[in-house]
C-alpha cells in the first residue's frame, strides 16, 4: 500500500507536485504517516461484529500482544534530551468526578483496551486510552500495537477500542479504527523511537439483541443476519470523547517530572513468574528518568524511563503528567513501548517510552483534526 504523508494541517500533499517554496511543508508531510484501518461505515460494523458475535467470543480468547519475555534487556544511558520547541499542553476533557479523600488511585474513564489480529491472525491486544480531539474521537496507544511490526505490512486487521473492557464486556461500547496516524520513522524504518500512535475511531456501535422478524423484514435488513430470520441489532454509541472523556497531551516536557502510568499487564517476567493476569488495569507511580536511555537492537536513543515492575500487555498504556485523581484526568505525555531488567534478575523494573516532542505534537495534531463518523443510523440499521 502506498501511505499517505500529511503536514501537521492535516491536507494532503502530492509528492512530485511540490514547488522549492513548499520544501519546509513537505519535511512537515514527511513526518506523519496515516494508514487506512476500516474503509467505511459497513467496513466497521463487520469488524465491531466479529468483535462481538457469541457473547464476545472474540475478545475474551484474545491475548496480550508482546515479544518473547527473554528479550527483555537493560537500557542504556544516553545523557539528557534537549527538546525540539517550547513546551505545549493541550488540555483535557471529561466530567469524571470522585468525592471523599479515596486513598486508592481512581482508573480513569478512558483507559481500555485496543484488540486487534496480528500477522498470523492471532486475537491479540494492547493497553490505551482516549485522549482529546476535536471530534472527541480518538485514541493513544503504542506505534507497535497499531502498525505490523512483526508481518512488515500495514495495520494491524479488525483494530477496535474498548474503553473499560471487563472479561468479555463494552460498557460504552465496541470504537473501531478508521485512520492511524504514525510518525514516518516508525512506521517505515520501525524505530522505536517513534513508537506512538493516534487513531481515529467511528462512534461506538452497542449490539442490543437478536430478534425474529419477518420475511419482509429480514430481506430489508442492513445488518449481521442469521438462520430462522433472526437480525443483529444495534444502536449508536456515540462519540468516544462524549461518553469517557479524553485525556490531555504534554510534549517538550522536562524529564524527571512525576507521572502515573496505567494498563493491562500480562505476561510473564522473563523468570517465568506471572503476577498479573491482565484482567484489571494497574498502575505506576515516579518520576521519569532525568536521563534519556537507549537499546540499539531497536534503533532507540531517546526514551525516557521509569520504575515500573509491570509485564507486557502494559503496552501502548498512557504515562499522565499531572494526573487528578479526583478528575480522573491529566496529560499523555508518554506510552509504554519497552519492558527492561536494570538489575539482572530476569525481572521486568523498568519500562519506557519515547521522548514527546514538537515531531510527537504533529503527529497528533494531523488525527485530532481528523473525523470519522457513524456506523449505526437513526432507525438503528447500519450504514454502508
Amino acid at each position: 500500500m502506498k501511505r499517505i504523508f500529511l503536514p501537521a494541517g492535516g491536507a494532503i500533499l502530492a509528492t512530485g507536485l511540490l514547488a522549492a517554496g513548499l520544501s519546509g511543508t513537505a519535511q512537515a508531510a514527511r513526518d506523519i504517516a496515516s494508514d487506512p484501518m476500516a474503509r467505511n461505515a459497513g467496513d466497521a460494523a463487520s469488524i465491531a461484529t466479529f468483535w462481538w458475535k457469541s457473547n464476545g467470543a472474540a475478545l475474551r480468547q484474545a491475548s496480550a500482544y508482546y515479544w518473547d519475555s527473554k528479550e527483555v534487556k537493560k537500557l542504556v544511558s544516553k545523557g539528557g534530551y534537549t527538546p525540539d520547541g517550547n513546551p505545549g499542553m493541550v488540555a483535557p476533557t471529561g466530567n469524571s468526578t470522585s468525592t471523599g479523600k479515596a486513598q486508592n488511585v481512581n482508573i480513569p474513564r478512558t483507559i481500555g483496551k485496543v484488540f486487534f489480529l496480528d500477522a498470523s491472525g492471532r486475537p491479540r491486544w494492547c493497553s490505551a486510552t482516549s485522549i482529546q480531539g476535536n471530534y472527541k474521537n480518538l485514541v493513544a496507544t503504542a506505534g507497535h500495537c497499531v502498525y505490523d511490526t512483526d508481518g512488515n505490512a500495514d495495520t494491524m486487521s479488525k483494530w477496535v477500542f474498548v474503553p473499560g473492557y471487563y472479561q468479555g464486556k463494552t460498557p460504552w461500547g465496541i470504537y473501531v479504527g478508521k485512520q492511524a496516524f504514525t510518525h514516518y520513522d516508525f512506521d517505515v524504518y520501525e524505530d522505536y523511537d517513534r513508537d506512538y500512535a493516534f487513531v481515529t475511531v467511528y462512534n461506538g456501535i452497542r449490539f442490543t439483541g437478536v430478534k425474529q422478524v419477518d420475511g419482509r423484514d429480514y430481506d430489508r435488513f442492513v445488518g449481521p443476519k442469521f438462520g430462522g430470520r433472526y437480525i443483529l441489532l444495534s444502536e449508536d454509541a456515540g462519540r468516544l470523547g462524549d461518553n469517557v472523556g479524553g485525556q490531555g497531551l504534554a510534549y517538550n516536557q522536562p524529564t524527571g517530572k512525576i507521572v502515573r502510568t496505567f494498563g493491562y499487564p500480562y505476561a510473564p517476567h522473563p523468570d517465568g513468574s506471572k503476577p498479573y493476569t491482565g484482567v484489571t488495569p494497574k498502575n505506576c507511580y515516579g518520576k521519569t528518568s532525568a536521563k534519556t536511555v537507549g537499546a540499539p537492537d531497536k534503533k532507540i536513543e531517546e526514551h525516557v524511563a521509569l520504575k515500573c515492575p509491570v509485564t507486557p500487555g502494559y503496552d501502548g498504556g498512557p504515562w499522565l503528567l499531572n494526573y487528578s485523581n479526583a478528575k480522573r484526568l491529566g496529560y499523555v505525555n508518554g506510552v509504554t513501548s519497552t519492558f527492561n531488567d536494570q538489575d539482572g534478575n530476569d525481572r521486568v523494573d523498568y519500562i519506557s517510552s519515547p521522548y514527546f516532542d514538537g515531531e510527537t505534537a504533529a503527529v497528533y495534531n494531523a488525527a485530532k483534526n481528523t473525523a470519522s463518523g457513524k456506523i449505526v443510523g437513526p432507525n438503528g440499521e447500519l450504514l454502508k
